[in-house]
């Protein structure tokens, strides 16, 4: 699901993230060799403020500084998970089990490489999911390239 370099610039950041009380839902780097964008997914307890969103920038802008893991420019962006929730670690699939998911990945299962479904779970290294009408599926967590939580709005309430 990661580069070799966001999981290095990843497990950087987990151990100051811990101490500051935040979780670092997922990272990753996106746009041009020469001026990439590197995005901090973080998350915490009680939600994320805005507050909370400026104090994590600017220690995550010092790791970055002392790493310096590229040359030249980049820019980094630190922000809340948002409605469509970036799933990485095999807690995260636990911890969401109810929820509507999309999951692709690396390559076929069953014929498919994507999956749109209630997720399960977690469960002897595979993420369960009920797909639309298509059964259960599961998933070795290896093969995934790419999970979210499907955001839904209520606008009844």
């Amino acid at each position: 699901m990661l580069t070799a370099k966001e999981k290095s610039l990843l497990s950087a950041l987990e151990p100051r993230a811990a101490s500051e009380g935040v979780e670092i839902v997922t990272l990753e780097i996106v746009g041009s060799k020469k001026a990439p964008t590197i995005r901090v997914y973080i998350d915490a307890a009680g939600g994320i403020s805005f507050d909370e969103l400026a104090r994590t920038q600017a220690w995550v802008g010092d790791v970055m500084d002392e790493l310096d893991p590229f040359p030249g420019a980049y820019m980094l962006e630190v922000s809340s998970p948002g409605i469509d929730r970036p799933l990485r670690t095999p807690e995260h699939f636990a911890r969401f089990a109810g929820e509507t998911v999309t999951v692709k990945t690396t390559g076929p299962i069953d014929g498919r490489s994507s999956f749109t479904g209630e997720l399960l779970g977690f469960e002897d290294g595979c993420v369960m999911v009920a797909a639309d009408g298509a059964g259960t599926f599961r998933i070795p967590y290896d093969n995934i390239k790419k999970a979210r939580v499907k955001g839904t709005i209520d606008f009844s309430a």
